[in-house]
């Protein structure tokens, strides 16, 4: 399950960057599409990741990357909106990368991570 949980991170990073990129080169049918689909990785995110809390111990470290790993699913969807808006501000996109690499680090550094080294 945690392959799975990674996967659909990757794969909504992924859309995320393609939905800008269909908005900015005018393709407002593929957006709208894509933004969609990622509306659906967002609920497999969060599926997969209840799973993963359902089959540990339920830490305080698990709590705080499953509260983190829903404050950046907020952030994708407030960046993509903002960003078609034309109301995003660079703080915005610093506080969602700064987010997300601090939910990527807890997800390596919890006992049902990776062990890189």
């Amino acid at each position: 399950m945690t392959h799975m949980h990674i996967t659909t991170w990757f794969v909504a990073l992924i859309l995320l960057f393609v939905a800008l990129g269909l908005f900015k080169s005018g393709n407002q049918k593929g957006y709208k599409i894509t933004h969609m689909i990622l509306r659906v990785f967002y609920i497999l995110i969060v599926a997969t990741g209840v799973h993963l809390i359902a089959v540990t111990a339920l830490t305080g470290a698990y709590v705080v990357k499953a509260l983190l790993g829903i404050f950046v699913i907020g952030l994708m969807e407030v960046v993509l909106v903002r960003s078609v808006k034309g109301s995003i501000k660079g703080f915005m996109w610093i506080l969602f990368i700064a987010a997300l690499l601090i939910v990527i680090y807890y997800g390596l550094v919890l006992p049902q991570g990776f062990y890189i080294g």
